[in-house]
């Protein structure tokens, strides 16, 4: 059993096999959300900040936080927006860039110990990311392409997830603090991109014992109802062993089919979290009659 520990300053989250899916709220990403870049490109972090609260409202136990805006100063907007985020909210952050001084920017902001996305296979990503992961003891989410691009073998993508996972011990990075991300093609493109991230989850968490993550809503790219597709890909990803998903917590439905996927697996013992989200409302008035009820008697 490999348990990957994060936290905030004051909460721990544990992402693991026999532990309940992990939710890593997708919203605080300005890429294809113009607005939001906008706000965030002349310091006005009102939708971050409000994002935040209402993933971590909807669910989400972990925060992705994304500042890949063209032409900003992406290092100093990211260390911002991570001092914001953990002052509004406590639950632990995944930093997110594909900029090193960026990752090394929101690593020095960060109170805890913060899960990194990401490093790949690719030889100039590996030196100049593991060594971050060592100096500021973090987690990092480990991305399955290289130099040569993604494949669509996945025996290709477990080669380069095993590559990651030995380049990290040599830096002295434990598995545990290994995520591996087997890339979630889109379905519309490769009728078997489902089929294949499930096979290659289960192999990275019986031969390499490694938790496992992705990008969730790539799967439905460019197809209707996205939402609906998603759902479906992440109860199925959750029954094949993946741990945890950069998803959005604020469609309802997706976070549905997490609770109940949580049941099924047996990680939701007695069924205590989904009767707590799904029981009925008492009616106005209710709870003080029964209240009062019980002491009369």
């Amino acid at each position: 059993m490999t348990d990957t520990v994060i936290s905030s300053k004051t909460k721990e989250v544990i992402i693991g096999f026999d532990r309940p899916f992990a939710v890593i709220g997708e919203r605080i990403n300005p890429t294809g959300r113009k607005l939001l870049a906008e706000e965030m490109k002349v310091g006005d972090y009102s939708r971050v900040e409000a994002d935040a609260v209402a993933q971590v409202a909807a669910g989400a136990h972990i925060l992705d936080v994304n500042a890949g805006i063209p032409l900003a100063d992406e290092p100093a907007i990211l260390a911002e927006s991570i001092r914001l985020v953990q002052s509004v909210t406590d639950v632990p952050l995944c930093i997110d860039s594909s900029i090193v001084a960026a990752l090394e920017a929101g690593l020095e902001a960060y109170e805890g110990k913060a899960l990194l996305n990401s490093v790949t296979g690719e030889e100039e990503r590996l030196e100049s990311v593991l060594p971050l992961v060592k100096k500021y003891g973090c987690a990092v989410i480990a991305i399955s392409n290289d130099d040569s691009g993604i494949s669509e073998d996945i025996n290709v993508r477990f080669d380069v997830a095993k590559k990651i996972v030995e380049r990290a011990q040599d830096h002295g990075i434990p598995v545990s603090d290994i995520v591996v991300d087997p890339l979630v093609m889109p379905i519309g493109a490769i009728n078997s991109a489902g089929t294949q991230v499930m096979a290659l989850v289960q192999r990275l968490r019986n031969e390499l014992q490694v938790n496992t993550t992705c990008g969730a809503s790539n799967l439905s790219f460019g197809l209707p109802n996205r939402n609906g597709l998603n759902t479906a890909f992440i109860a199925m990803a959750i029954a094949s062993g993946m741990t945890s998903a950069i998803t959005n917590p604020m469609h309802a439905e997706i976070m549905q089919s997490i609770h109940g996927a949580n049941v099924v697996m047996g990680h939701d013992p007695e069924c205590t979290d989904w009767i707590a989200h799904n029981r009925a409302p008492e009616a106005e008035g209710e709870g003080r009659r029964r209240r009062r009820s019980r002491r009369r008697g």
